[in-house]
């Protein structure tokens, strides 16, 4: 019998159970997928901590990698034996087989392993809506990315030198500093040492950025704020330091514009879902940007992967292994 984590209960990381499941034939319209390696996401620690509130008991992750191993009645996109990735609820992906609905799955091209797939999709897909439809970006553009040493601030910042565009990126150490630069960051700032809204101002000669991409949230909200321009816009994708608190309208002086975009719109339907994860692999297989897996750990020990990702001790993308 198959195991997976489960959740019964909202908590911290000891709340992810290692138990047997029951998977059976895939229904109409679905796939089982025998999974070779699954992506760790901060929202994952979201949906434990019931900051987005799951049914228990529940499955958790959204993100694989791995072969499809049956198809259920009506299914064309994949057929057993395929090669596929995903990044989407429902939650359940830390498992060591599913049932899926095949049209949230894709083909993942030669080229690119299952250990890459799992590393990217959700982060990668997440960079791509992020600086391709939430907020255009442009050659010449300078942007301010926090977290740019993060599993999607790594690969944000490969593609959006690639782009032409000049990211200011914020960090925690120096040692992410030098990670960051490594990866087309072309000024970071180490928050512990330097205000970034400074930094800003200096960069832009004062002018400011048209964009900042956050996924920090409580701690660096209210001064990205003040680093825009005026039209500029502010896109809050995380909360990694805790939700943004309320706020006055009459903050986005400047005629400023504020988002709060996600993955799960961005591609439900079939075709934005091919065309992102299209673009994002032309990308990786053009070796503009490289899907790095800078940790790996069993599936069974989830919750010390956990633990490391709030702690801020994880940099790039991490993985786990059924």
């Amino acid at each position: 019998m198959p195991k997976a984590i489960r959740v019964h209960k909202a908590g911290g990381p000891e709340v992810l159970q290692w138990e047997d499941v029951s998977v059976g034939a895939p229904g109409p319209g679905e796939a089982s997928v025998r999974h070779h390696a699954i992506g760790l996401n901060y929202i994952d620690v979201y949906h434990r901590i019931a900051l987005y509130p799951m049914t228990y008991p529940s499955g958790i992750g959204m993100e694989a990698a791995g072969v499809v191993e049956a198809v259920g009645k009506g299914v064309t996109n994949v057929k057993p034996g395929d090669r596929v990735a995903y990044a989407t609820p429902p939650v359940g992906a830390y498992s060591e087989a599913r049932n899926m609905s095949a049209d949230r799955l894709v083909n993942l091209p030669e080229g690119i392993s299952f250990e890459q797939g799992a590393a990217i999709m959700l982060k990668g897909m997440t960079a791509q809506y992020l600086i391709k439809r939430t907020y255009k970006v442009k050659a010449g553009d300078t942007v301010l990315w926090h977290a740019a040493a993060g599993g999607v601030g790594l690969i944000a910042c490969q593609w959006l030198a690639a782009l032409g565009v000049t990211v200011i990126g914020t960090v925690g150490s120096d040692d992410k500093m030098a990670l960051a630069k490594a990866h087309g960051c072309h000024h970071a700032v180490n928050y512990n040492r330097e205000n970034f809204l400074d930094r800003v101002r200096e960069i832009t000669n004062g002018t400011g950025v048209p964009v900042v991409y956050d996924s920090v949230g409580k701690v660096t909200f209210k001064e990205s704020l003040d680093c825009l321009r005026p039209f500029g816009m502010m896109v809050s994708f995380g909360n990694a330091s805790g939700p943004v608190p309320p706020f006055e309208l009459t903050a986005l002086r400047g005629s400023l514009f504020i988002t709060r975009p996600s993955v799960i719109p961005y591609t439900a339907k079939r075709e934005d879902l091919v065309a992102s994860s299209q673009d994002l692999f032309d990308i990786v297989l053009a070796g503009k940007v490289k899907a790095e897996v800078n940790q790996r750990y069993p599936l069974h020990e989830a919750a010390a992967a956990h633990r490391d990702l709030e702690a801020r001790r994880t940099t790039g993308s991490t993985i786990l292994l059924p």
